[in-house]
């Protein structure tokens, strides 16, 4: 602990001294990271620190909707698969490949002998008490019925009875132990990317005696939770904390395979500051860095940069502000910024402009191969000032005013601000009479208003949860658990349920349905304002091997990494 504290004072003073001395990377620089010196000293261990930027919001899987949440559940936790260093699905908790019927609906998995850290054998159970809590309504789960409905047999039905206040039958839910190492799960239709789909961390098992013993407590602390994963966490004190502990697991099934003893986790909110405190030896992997330290490591190997299928954009809530309800406005607010501009000015690392909802370079079709994006390509409200003008005026005269204030709700990095900073700069300059109201809060904070509904726009970023384009097209279905904003098309959402369904099988088809739902979300009704495609660079010691991130699902894994 006091080294932590020591950590975050040294990060802190070294960005108000403005210590840069290493930002043109490379040459000397490198030799101050390397931990591989003396042999028998402590940086030999296999100890590794990483900065994050934002605290874990949660760490009850079933309650989980985030992306720090869910990565940090992914090295401490594991479900029947989990993807590798090469973005391929691993066995996890299954053993061996499962049995599927004939028409591709029913799988059956054998579990391996694995252990909770508290001792408890894994079982079929877990999993089956676990899903059951996920889509139960009575948990108001924010992934359990957006991952299971239309997937999971009965899943659909058990929300839908919720919805309406009714009974329900948690049992109907397509997941049953056999035995105790033997599980069976239904599915509605068959699906191409189910075994990715259970690497996501809402499909993980849940210890049933050790939850309920723990009540409400659950998952509040290190201490109220059992792991199954690589590591256990420790020294975490709650969704507040700054900072927390991997420590390896030696009861996991694979622990021969893990290699780091310790991972430290720290938060530092500041970009600057992980950088420098990763110059200093105090960090050897840092969070994601801001466009203003990009280019001082470019060409610096130690620099690993890559292009997300993650796509940024305005959600705009259309349940209370009137101007938000009127399509014009939105049309207005969606072209009235100059994306060019904001990903090499604001951004500057590598990041991509999106006029898509869908990302390119993501899937591309089984039948034909090619890219889902080749069907709509990159020009859904592109950036054009007089189309918003246009309908902006168009919108303010259905409105009977002349003004309009919105609420711009984003996080409280440096990073968030200066975006926030550009876009409220570019719709007041490029549409008169506008005006916005920036609120920065902690990112948890932002999940809970958004849940509720507590804001007008924000800047969110989806990334995708498996291997296929429903993963971005469904967030859009009216009453969605992911939509939270009051979108509702009729045609958009056939189309999509058109492509879970009676198109699932035909590739091509289905991608054209999928194709148009996204052209009325975007080209008709600027129900979400896409803004760039990101590329993310994080900083990692030169003597860490097997440093892994994923494009898919929980973004970082441990497993296979290792000090030199």
């Amino acid at each position: 602990m006091k080294k932590s504290k020591y950590f975050l004072l040294l990060a802190l003073t070294l960005v108000l001294s403005m210590f840069l001395a290493a930002c043109n990377g490379g040459g000397d620089t490198g030799k101050e990271t390397d931990t591989g010196g003396d042999e028998g000293t402590t940086e030999a261990e296999q100890k590794i620190t990483a900065l994050e930027s934002t605290a874990i919001p949660s760490m009850d899987s079933v309650m989980a909707q985030d992306t720090v949440s869910f990565t940090t559940m992914n090295n401490v936790m594991e479900g029947l698969y989990r993807l590798d260093p090469n973005q391929e699905v691993v066995e996890g908790m299954a053993e061996g490949e499962p049995e599927v019927s004939e028409d591709g609906t029913v799988y059956t998995f054998k579990l391996r002998d694995a252990k909770w850290s508290n001792g408890d054998p894994v079982t079929a159970q877990d999993f089956v008490y676990a899903w059951q809590r996920a889509i139960d309504p009575a948990n108001a789960s924010p992934y359990g019925p957006y991952m299971m409905d239309g997937k999971i047999k009965g899943a659909a039905e058990i929300s839908a009875a919720g919805a309406e206040k009714k009974e329900y039958d948690l049992n109907t839910l397509g997941v049953k132990a056999i035995d105790e190492k033997t599980l069976e799960v239904t599915l509605e239709r068959p699906i191409p990317y189910f075994q990715s789909l259970m690497a996501f961390p809402t499909f993980y098992p849940q210890n049933q005696k050790f939850v309920e013993e723990q009540g409400d407590n659950y998952a509040k602390t290190a201490e109220n939770l059992v792991y199954n994963g690589p590591f256990v966490l420790s020294d975490w004190g709650g969704s507040t904390a700054s900072e927390w502990t991997y420590t390896k697991n030696e009861d996991y099934w694979d622990a021969e395979t893990v290699k780091l003893e310790t991972v430290q986790w720290n938060v530092l909110k500041d970009s600057q500051a992980s950088a420098n405190a990763f110059e200093t030896g105090e960090a050897d992997v840092t969070g994601k860095l801001s466009s203003d330290i990009v280019p001082q490591y470019e060409g610096d190997e130690r620099m690993v940069n890559w292009l997300e299928p993650t796509i940024f954009w305005l959600k705009f809530n259309q349940k209370e502000n009137e101007a938000l309800k009127n399509t014009d406005i939105r049309k207005a607010l969606a072209q009235a910024i100059n994306k060019e501009d904001f990903v090499n000015s604001v951004l500057n690392n590598g990041s991509i402009i999106a006029n898509y909802a869908v990302p390119s370079e993501f899937v591309k079709n089984e039948e034909t191969g090619k890219d889902f994006r080749e069907i709509n390509g990159n020009e859904l409200l592109p950036y054009d000032v007089d189309a918003a003008k246009a309908s902006w005026e168009k919108g303010l005269a259905a409105l009977g005013t002349d003004t309009v204030e919105v609420r711009y709700l984003g996080d409280d990095t440096e990073s968030a601000k200066k975006v926030a900073e550009y876009v409220k700069n570019q719709l007041e300059t490029n549409l008169p009479g506008l005006t916005i109201k920036v609120e920065s809060v902690p990112f948890s904070v932002r999940l809970d208003r958004e849940n509720s509904q507590d804001y007008d726009i924000q800047m969110a970023g989806w990334g995708p949860d498996y291997l296929d384009p429903m993963t971005f097209s469904d967030l859009w279905l009216t009453g969605g658990g992911n939509n939270k904003m009051d979108y509702s098309n009729e045609k958009y959402d056939q189309l999509v349920k058109d492509a879970q369904t009676t198109l699932a099988q035909k590739p091509v088809e289905r991608y054209e349905a999928l194709a148009e739902a996204e052209r009325i979300l975007l080209e008709e009704d600027a129900a979400i304002a896409p803004m760039y495609q990101r590329s993310s660079n994080v900083l990692v010691n030169e003597n860490v091997e097997g440093f892994t991130y994923h494009l898919v699902g929980p973004e970082y894994s441990y497993k296979w990494a290792s000090v030199k």
